[in-house]
């Protein structure tokens, strides 16, 4: 059974590239309407982003584009506009990413919209908000990742900064404008007005830094890079093994006798200082030591099996290839596949959310298709707005809709 707990709800979707078109994918697989307007010609500007396949169609965009319809209006028309008025007066949800100031310079703001739709939920995602010192400042991920404070976390400590593996910027943005979208919508279910949200993606950076500003307010120490270990908790670190992989450990003091046992480190199990996080942390480098020499020794899979089998947290370091094949990934059906007018068939990564329907089983959300550039834009007129075939074709005739 399909998953689709967003039925009913239509989303107006002015965003760009990633952290918006990431939000909006999430709701429209869950059952929402999603409208996509583009911009006329090139549209998003991810389409062209790499990687590209042989068909000419960005994989890039169809990562955070699925179920989707796209329309294309030009926002430069005073015709394109009025239909993108129009089309808000008829959502429930609204998400755009430009600048601050420049939909109320289309007339498209949100003290206009709300006049003609009071319940309308507006989701502003801009790099530094809709006030404030930058908030005339472009951003992008990387930028934000530095600005933030997460860069010169991230690495070793012998090493330059280092950005995150992912554009975790970006994603954890999308994921605060979904949040704001829901949580706007729940408030409407209570008050029957809509709302305006200024979320600003240097703000939900600033969030993620939650315990490494705890050791700043505690202790007063600006925490730096430290590779994979833990600053408050040994051990917890990746180790080289014997055939050339990585395995990460996370202990407590309830795995560290297990975690000695399982490597033969009985002169560390008996060491009575050794029995609590705090006296670890005292001698880090001779536990760290230790353990290095001790992976060092071991083939990967030995090494995991046996502290598995021991109850210690374990994982490989697994590269992306090896983490989408993975039995466990297979399993959960995380990677799944649509089926594409021009590219054909091509893998996703699913939707996580599973939702238990009326038998109690678990479903899982339906992977959408992405739109062609302005696909849906005659149906999405006719329907919505109850255009004619006469109408829609004096719209494009004079450049309005693409």
């Amino acid at each position: 059974m399909a998953v689709r707990p967003l039925s009913g709800v239509t989303v107006l979707d002015f965003s760009r590239v990633l952290a918006g078109p990431m939000a909006t994918q999430v709701l429209a697989e869950l059952g929402a309407e999603v409208i996509k307007v583009e911009r006329p010609g090139a549209g998003d500007e991810s389409r062209g982003m790499q990687p590209v396949l042989p068909s000419g169609e960005s994989a890039y965009y169809f990562a955070f584009n699925r179920g989707k319809r796209s329309v294309v209006l030009d926002l430069k028309s005073e015709r394109g506009r009025r239909l993108a008025r129009d089309l808000a007066a008829t959502a429930d949800v609204l998400v755009e990413n430009f600048l601050p100031g420049a939909m109320d310079r289309l007339g498209l703001g949100y003290r206009a919209l709300s006049e003609v739709n009071p319940g309308l939920v507006y989701v502003s995602c801009t790099g530094f908000g809709q006030e404030g010192p930058y908030s005339d400042r472009r951003g992008y991920d990387t930028v934000f990742q530095a600005l933030s404070g997460l860069m010169s976390l991230t690495g070793h400590p012998d090493s330059p900064p280092a950005k995150a593996g992912v554009p975790v910027a970006d994603m954890t943005s999308g994921l605060w404008i979904a949040i704001a979208a829901l949580t706007g919508l729940v408030g409407r279910g209570s008050t029957g007005q809509g709302s305006h949200v200024d979320l600003a993606m240097m703000d939900v950076q600033v969030s993620l830094l939650a315990l490494a500003a705890a050791r700043l307010f505690a202790l007063d120490e600006d925490p730096g890079r430290t590779g994979t270990e833990h600053p408050g908790r040994v051990p917890s670190a990746a180790f080289e093994c014997a055939d050339g992989g990585w395995l990460h450990i996370s202990c407590s003091d309830q795995h560290w006798l297990p975690l000695c046992a399982a490597l033969g480190l009985g002169e560390l199990a008996d060491d009575p200082e050794l029995l609590r996080n705090a006296g670890r942390l005292a001698q880090r480098s001779r536990v760290m030591s230790a353990l290095a020499v001790a992976f060092a020794a071991r083939p990967r899979a030995e090494s995991a099996d046996a502290l598995r089998a021991a109850g210690v947290p374990v994982g490989e370091v697994n590269s992306v290839r090896e983490i989408l094949t993975d039995e466990n990934t297979v399993a959960r059906g995380m990677v799944d596949q649509f089926r594409h007018p021009v590219a054909g068939t091509f893998p996703a990564l699913r939707t996580p959310l599973r939702m238990s329907d009326v038998d109690g089983c678990f479903a899982a959300a339906e992977v959408g298709v992405p739109p062609g550039l302005g696909a849906d834009t005659d149906a999405v007129l006719r329907e919505r707005l109850g255009l004619g075939d006469t109408e829609i074709e004096a719209l494009r005739g004079e450049g309005a809709i693409g």
